[in-house]
């Protein structure tokens, strides 16, 4: 009994540490890649790497790839608020040995990858100005940053414009419209997520079953041992 507490201990903090190790090191690259890219880039600027891949600047003001949606704060400590869950939901599932290794990488992609798009959200917008293209941003700069905490913008750079083409003119809707695929832009941290979420749903999707039956399992065993007291 006491070597199988053991184990579960071992595994425990083993996860615990897979899951700290991927985080450090998905969010150190994330902010590398963006702060290489404000300090040498101008707003908008264009770097073909290929016909198929460039490192092209921009910066939004919402979610993953560019999209921009609700108030900007809102969204911050909603950011914010989701990787707190997650980090809740690891310890809480880090003793459940029927869970498989490839689910907490899973689910560390995703904490890492919010984490990353927070950093900037809260700390950008105080550590850099926001010169007129085609001068390039400069941290700490004398006069103070371009906006206040928690409403600093998202850096991406990566565009992959795979293929082209217009829509026939006799489809409705679309008819005539330039199409691209793929036209979003997004950076380190939203492929983490992305990744991540990928994980979850197409490998390991039982897996997550799993770890909310257990979380639900848990608090009918708290709520039935307070009832006893």
């Amino acid at each position: 009994m006491n070597a199988t507490a053991v184990s579960g201990k071992d595994i425990a903090a083993r996860r615990i540490w897979l899951v700290v190790a991927i985080s450090i090191a998905v969010v150190l690259a994330d902010q590398i890649m963006k702060i290489w890219v404000k300090t040498n880039f101008y707003l908008g600027e264009d770097l073909p790497i290929t016909n198929w891949f460039h490192l092209k600047f921009i910066e939004n003001n919402g979610m993953a790839f560019g999209l921009e949606l609700w108030n900007k704060i809102v969204l911050t400590l909603g950011r914010i608020a989701a990787v707190v869950l997650f980090i809740w939901f690891v310890i809480k599932i880090k003793y459940a040995q029927e869970l498989r290794c490839g689910f907490f990488v899973a689910v560390a992609l995703i904490i890492a990858g919010a984490a990353g798009n927070i950093f900037d959200c809260v700390f950008y917008g105080r550590l850099f100005n926001n010169p007129m293209p085609p001068e390039i941003a400069v941290a700490f700069p004398d006069g103070g940053g371009y906006a206040p905490w928690f409403e600093g913008r998202v850096v991406d750079m990566f565009y992959f414009p795979l293929f082209s083409f217009y829509w026939p003119e006799w489809l409705p809707g679309v008819g005539g419209r330039y199409y691209e695929f793929f036209q979003y832009i997004f950076n380190v941290a939203d492929a983490s997520i992305c990744i991540g979420v990928g994980l979850l749903i197409f490998f390991y999707s039982g897996d997550a079953s799993k770890a909310f039956s257990l979380i639900s399992e848990s608090k009918k065993n708290t709520k039935e041992n307070d009832k006893e007291k």
